[in-house]
């Protein structure tokens, strides 16, 4: 048997190196390297791999997904859980994964096991009874020793296993602390070449850095079929599910929830869920119909301007639930290329209900509402708005304005003020094209300058 070492690994790309650096000297990533003993190498191991066989051969049907009894979490896996599929679940604290997954078992089936890493038998007990997911045919094993949690398995035959989480999960043989790149990555792999071999569903709950992403090393990420994204503001009640990766289907659909009192309920409608508190007649607001992967949802995207009284002061900029980036691209276009006076006056925007927008597709929403606000003049109430932004202050088209448009007029929308080259719309709704940004303005009735 070797002898055990100290190296510092990249948790991006998992690259190791005898010193530790400020920054990877592979991936150039910084404050990336943390510490961790490696053991002695393994032996590779020397039993009878799967043997070659003609691709029409394989049995396809082993890879259709169960219904998971959640219309909304099957929306966003594509019909259901694949059996030896591994989903890594991702969110931050208190977000609502465990509730989400607790929820899942409850509604499985066929016989269950929650292996709670981080909590005690007694708060998951009382967390199901609060969820109503209390049934014999959900196991539950307080445990953080992954041989432990691998001989539950085989006494309790699970056909669908949950860990709660992956980050809290050790091996014995593994010569390094809990949480650590060389734990994390070592237990993952384990379960991933269990879940296969037993033709078994596995998920495993994620943490997330302080910057949103998944903790841990990036391998983490590659080596299980599908990552999950839990997303939300928790003084909101709305929770958004995103597929990043998909192994088994489409990574463009949305899963919609809202945290009640009985847990996740999905929200079918969330076009008015997101309108059900708008005020009308309000400078700095406009309503944008969004796409979220197949799915249209109506926006509200909000902004505020305030004068900078004292000099010497930058203006302040800020996004919530938007790009800070692409405001700051926005503001520049609306100064140079529509003669709006955008350099003396903070700026806060926000897209209202907790929702993050991502898509070009609110660029010129997000315009509109800027120049509403710094103007004083309010959008006329039956008005959406959608168009991506460019640099020469021109309005692009973007993707499925047909399946926008007839979101929009589901909820009573009249006008849209949309890209010139936008095909044309069968809903009735008036359509107003533009081909620049100064043009959208006028369409609006915003096209005077602040005070005016």
């Amino acid at each position: 048997m070797g002898k055990s070492r100290v190296v510092y690994r990249c948790t991006e790309c998992a690259s190791a190196t005898p010193k530790w650096g400020g920054r990877c000297a592979v991936c150039e990533a910084w404050n990336s390297l943390v510490e961790e003993t490696e053991g002695a190498p393994v032996a590779a191991p020397t039993g009878p791999s799967s043997p070659a066989m003609p691709i029409g051969q394989v049995d396809a049907q082993c890879s259709q997904p169960h219904p998971t009894g959640i219309a909304e979490l099957d929306r966003v896996l594509g019909g259901g859980l694949v059996p030896g599929s591994v989903t890594l679940l991702g969110g931050e604290p208190g977000i609502g994964k465990s509730t989400l997954l607790l929820q899942l078992l409850a509604k499985w089936p066929q016989r269950t096991l929650y292996v709670s890493a981080e909590e005690s038998a007694q708060q998951v007990r009382l967390r199901a009874e609060r969820l109503d997911a209390v049934r014999p045919e959900l196991w539950l094993l307080p445990e953080t020793s992954l041989p432990h949690i691998l001989a539950a398995i085989d006494a309790v035959q699970p056909q669908l296993v949950v860990i709660d989480s992956i980050q809290t999960i050790a091996d014995p043989a593994v010569p390094s602390a809990p949480g650590s790149v060389v734990q994390v990555r070592g237990c993952a792999h384990r379960l991933v070449a269990e879940a296969k071999r037993r033709n078994l569903p596995v998920l495993m709950v994620g943490h997330v850095t302080k910057e949103g992403g998944l903790a841990g090393p990036r391998v983490l990420e590659h080596i299980v079929d599908t990552v999950l994204s839990f997303e939300g503001d928790r003084h909101h009640s709305l929770r958004l599910l995103r597929a990043t990766k998909h192994r088994f289907g489409p990574t463009n659909e949305l899963g919609v929830f809202a945290m009640e009192g009985e847990g996740l309920v999905g929200v079918p409608d969330a076009s008015s869920l997101f309108l059900t508190d708008r005020r009308t007649g309000v400078p700095g607001s406009a309503i944008t119909p969004t796409l979220e992967g197949q799915r249209p949802l109506l926006v509200e995207v909000q902004a505020l301007t305030n004068k900078v009284h004292a000099t010497g002061v930058p203006p302040r900029r800020s996004a919530q639930g938007l790009d800070g980036g692409r405001l700051a691209l926005l503001l520049a276009v609306l100064e140079r290329r529509a003669r709006m006076v955008m350099g003396e006056f903070e700026v806060f925007a926000s897209a209202v209900g907790g929702v993050r927008l991502t898509e070009p597709g609110a660029d010129l929403a997000l315009c509109t509402a800027l120049v509403s606000a710094l103007t004083e003049r309010p959008l006329l109430p039956e008005v959406v708005v959608f168009g991506e932004v460019g640099l020469a202050g021109e309005v692009r088209q973007v993707a499925h304005a047909e399946r926008r448009l007839a979101e929009a007029a589901r909820m009573g929308f009249t006008r849209a003020i949309v890209p010139a080259n936008s095909p044309r719309s069968t809903t009735g709704i008036a359509l107003t094209r533009v081909g620049s940004v100064a043009e959208a303005l006028v369409a609006a009735g915003l096209s005077g300058r602040a005070g005016s």
